[in-house]
């Protein structure tokens, strides 16, 4: 069952090497990266580039370190950049847009499906002024976590794209699951990558391996984009026992993630028939299952979520009555469907408790 015991859907990135992984980096030639010397980073990056279709590529700790370098590569201290709401480049990484780089986030409502309205966009781009912030970046997320996986299209990246450049703005794609995006849509992942001018993408979530993201751009760009790593600590020595679990990660765990979103169906079938559960959004485009608790039900997402752990499926309360589930390589079809019946059981049969502090402690 899973991990640890547990059918563990709280995220991606709970994901261990796989045996391959771990031969790998056993087996690793090594140098040091910070000289450029270590051949297995450098077989990752030059092997991320072109799958990407960018001319060059930097091996980073983690997204959130891959999207500032990013950011800090592309702007100067105090201008701007196009954000949305639910990003998680605003949300999750610690203010480090502005705390780090001085760089104010122009936030933009996200779409249902992970979007940033075109025209809110064109319409938030500043004009040449002295009083305004200069607009250097427009940010977009793929896959959309917060809404609920949900994946950008390759028309819908070349019209940001093309609206970017005619203004003269930079376009950063954070992929942290832009395999996924890919996969579910039967599309080269250089169609939604190659129209940015940076992308990340995470190594450690869907795709397996223990730690790192990978930072993708022309070469000039990457250039200077590892003068920001090494800014914020991020200049690695014998790197090569972490890029080698890349490298069988992009070998071998990219085609396989259909099936993760395949579970990511099952589990939600099983959820939707749950009475007092809703899902949301309705569709589950990739390995992401939102699910909300009715008002009605006596108790809360942090209880459910504790009642399910109980019996051995852990999920993810991310609101008061919003639970999140994470499909992944170690979530069988099997795993899916018996989370779905715990998850079942765990309502059905709950007793309602009699106080809030009842119902956390059961």
């Amino acid at each position: 069952m899973g991990l640890n015991g547990f059918i563990d859907l709280r995220s991606d990135t709970l994901t261990v090497p796989t045996p391959a992984m771990r031969e790998a980096m056993a087996a690793a030639e090594v140098g040091d990266d910070v000289f450029g010397e270590d051949p297995t980073v450098n077989l990752l990056e030059e092997m991320a580039a072109e799958r990407l279709g960018h001319e060059a590529a930097l091996l980073v700790c983690s997204g959130t370190m891959g999207n500032l370098v990013a950011l800090l590569t592309h702007c100067e201290r105090g201008d701007e950049v196009i954000v949305g709401d639910n990003a998680h480049v605003y949300v999750y990484e610690a203010g480090g847009l502005s705390g780090v780089g001085g760089i104010l986030p122009h936030v933009l409502p996200n779409q249902p499906d992970g979007t940033l309205d075109v025209d809110d966009i064109a319409a938030a781009i500043r004009p040449d002024n002295p009083h305004y912030p200069v607009t250097r970046a427009i940010v977009l997320e793929n896959t959309h976590n917060r809404m609920g996986g949900a994946y950008l299209t390759p028309e819908y990246t070349a019209q940001v794209a093309t609206l970017a450049r005619a203004n003269g703005l930079k376009l950063h794609i954070d992929g942290a699951r832009i395999f996924n995006a890919a996969v579910a849509q039967g599309v080269d992942v250089k169609a939604l990558a190659q129209p940015a001018d940076s992308v990340t993408f995470c190594l450690s979530k869907g795709l397996s391996a223990p730690v790192g993201s990978i930072l993708c751009g022309s070469r000039q760009f990457i250039q200077k984009a590892r003068r920001r790593r090494k800014l914020l600590g991020g200049g690695l020595r014998q790197a090569g026992v972490i890029a080698a679990a890349g490298i069988v990660a992009l070998e071998q765990m990219v085609d396989r993630l259909r099936e993760d979103h395949a579970n990511a169906q099952v589990l939600a079938q099983g959820i939707a028939q749950v009475a007092g559960l809703r899902l949301r959004p309705m569709q589950v485009p990739t390995n992401m299952v939102y699910f909300d608790l009715d008002p009605t039900l006596p108790f809360d997402a942090a209880a459910l979520c504790q009642r399910a752990a109980a019996e051995g499926v852990k999920m993810l309360p991310v609101g008061p009555r919003r639970i999140r589930a994470v499909t992944h390589c170690y979530v069988s079809r099997a795993d899916a469907e018996t989370a779905a019946q715990v998850i079942a059981h765990a309502v059905h049969d709950w007793r309602e408790p009699t106080s809030q502090a009842a119902a956390l402690a059961y």
